[in-house]
């Protein structure tokens, strides 16, 4: 069977039986009611233990509310007032100040919050050859209520991975500042910016060589994110973590309906993005997990998409190689826990507590939750953390700091009291 698809304003002929098929592990786990606390992973055949420690039982997404302090100095920073340096040397105090707090509230792993960032994906974006940061009209996508600041990225040449990428430089920072306490650290997936430049963008127009061979750009992208998993890993980094909104995004039914009437095949483009990560993976260090992390958009306590996994859970859960998924499940614009039972040996990170608002879940209704997941995967496969990060832009989400390290305590004591071992 042969389907049409749309990939920016390339259309590409494809064999549907193209998308490389993997072994289906283990068939849906389907623990009884009320083993909660007794869930057997010997009951699930999979091809190998799944990963946990990392990820860990109470884990983060990754950003923090950024410092009143931090704001002001990168803000005279753009206003040419205060020098590199200078900033560099606060970023460095407040980073360490946070792996601190978050030692304290019972994060086994620390991040640097994304202090150095404006974006959670913008910067590494930037930072890579082939591509410029430019200013927009508008975002790339609408979110119900604020919006972002208009900036985006655009292809004007070939994509590399640069070995002086920023992003190097502030892993060293961060890895001199925790010292021997384990880093998660977070960069954009490949398929945000396949997404941003050559899907979202209905004006796209690929540069030559890319028009000329339009499977490089996939070839490009696997192996400009391999060069950069591969530049962390020499310096120490043993968690990584692919941050990827297009997922939330291939789950709604109304943006599938919008990017269908525009010509573009969304489970076309789903497989190769699958495709792609899996390629990246395949030259991942035994002793290093990737995560991925897919939310519905995270800017100011809004959101830019909803529905649930159905849409993509064979496609993504059946297919991709990651160690583990961070789902968002804090409302009930994720729906239900059901595509779960495509999961296979991957862990999987409930995001049941929202970064979106102050007010604190309840525990028992949190381990409810936690229990009616273990039907379609073992208790000792599951996690829990927010579903995002607390500020995925410099602006962050509508809380006090002291809310936010309650929402961390949380996931950490419901962690205590569900699995126990820390």
């Amino acid at each position: 069977e042969m389907q049409r698809s749309l990939v920016g304003s390339e259309m590409c002929i494809r064999d549907s039986n193209s998308f490389t098929k993997f072994s289906t592990g283990c068939p849906p786990h389907a623990a009884k009611q009320g083993a909660l606390l007794s869930a057997d992973p010997s009951q699930c055949r999979r091809r190998k233990m799944s990963q946990v420690n990392p990820p860990y039982r109470a884990d983060v997404v990754g950003s923090f509310l950024r410092p009143k302090e931090l704001l002001d100095a990168r803000h005279a920073f753009q206003a040419g007032k205060l020098d590199r340096a200078s900033l560099t040397a606060l970023e460095d105090r407040l980073i360490k100040d946070l792996v601190e707090k978050e030692v304290k509230n019972g994060l086994k792993a620390v991040t640097d919050g994304e202090f150095r960032r404006s974006f959670w994906h913008l910067d590494f974006l930037a930072g890579l050859s082939g591509l410029h940061h430019v200013k927009a009209e508008h975002w790339s996508v609408h979110f119900e209520g604020f919006q972002p600041k208009a900036e985006t990225v655009v292809i004007e040449d070939r994509i590399r991975f640069p070995k002086d990428h920023p992003f190097l430089e502030a892993y060293d920072r961060l890895k001199a500042i925790a010292g021997d306490t384990p880093i998660k650290y977070t960069i954009p997936s490949p398929s945000m910016l396949h997404l941003i430049c050559a899907v979202r963008c209905e004006t796209y127009k690929p540069i030559p060589f890319y028009a000329e061979h339009p499977d490089a750009l996939f070839d490009d992208l696997a192996q400009t994110w391999t060069d950069a998993m591969l530049a962390l890993y020499e310096r120490g980094c043993r968690y990584l973590q692919f941050d990827d909104t297009s997922w939330g995004e291939f789950c709604s039914v109304e943006k599938r309906g919008a990017y269908a009437a525009r010509g573009i095949d969304v489970d076309w483009v789903a497989k190769r993005y699958v495709e792609v990560i899996n390629k990246i993976l395949a030259n991942k260090p035994a002793d290093l997990t990737v995560t991925m992390h897919i939310c519905r958009g995270n800017f100011r306590s809004t959101w830019f998409s909803s529905g649930g996994y159905e849409p993509v859970a064979d496609i993504l859960f059946s297919h991709c190689n990651v160690d583990g998924f961070f789902l968002e499940y804090d409302s009930d614009r994720s729906g239900s826990f059901e595509p779960l039972r495509f999961i296979k040996n991957q862990t999987v990170v409930l995001g049941l507590i929202t970064s979106k608002f102050p007010e604190l879940e309840d525990k028992d209704a949190v381990k409810a939750r936690i229990e009616e997941a273990t039907k379609y995967v073992p208790l000792n496969q599951l996690c829990l953390s927010p579903q995002c990060g607390f500020s995925s832009t410099e602006e962050g989400n509508i809380m006090t700091e002291e809310q936010q390290w309650a929402k961390v305590r949380l996931v950490r004591e419901i962690a205590d009291e569900v699995w126990g071992d820390k």
